[in-house]
């Protein structure tokens, strides 16, 4: 078996799966082995870009699913952060707490929040030598 990589999938069936996947081609006829595969769906509104995630198949609760080469059009290995982020979080069962949040996201020192905006307002005028009233 080879090493673990993310990767996005197209099939001849016109689905697009992205997925943690593994080469095993100790057989005969090799297979890709896909972890948790999920179809990422982009949609654009006038509102901005939404990410529609949702398991590659629905009724069933397994991990791990074998696709010989020959259903497969193309793979390519994804080292897009973003998109890796999403996969993990979904898997670890993460976005039932983003629905609850209502997809509210509190800042953090990543995002550049790094203070309140009273406290930045004090260092500003510390910087500029502002005398407070």
């Amino acid at each position: 078996m080879g090493e673990e990589y993310y990767a996005v999938l197209k099939l001849v069936s016109g689905e697009e799966i992205f997925s943690l996947i593994s080469v095993d081609d100790n057989e005969e006829n090799p297979v890709i082995i896909l972890q948790n595969p999920l179809v990422i769906q982009y949609s654009a509104s006038s509102n901005g870009g939404f990410i529609k995630v949702k398991p590659w198949i629905q009724l069933v609760e397994e991990d791990l699913y074998m696709i010989r080469l020959d259903k497969i059009i193309t793979m390519s290995e994804s080292k897009d952060q973003k998109l890796i982020d999403i996969y993990n979080h979904y898997i670890s069962g993460e976005e039932e707490e983003l629905k609850e949040t209502k997809g509210l996201i509190k800042p953090d020192s990543k995002m550049g929040y790094i203070s309140s905006v009273e406290d930045a307002r004090k260092n500003l005028e510390h910087l500029f030598n502002i005398k407070e009233n």
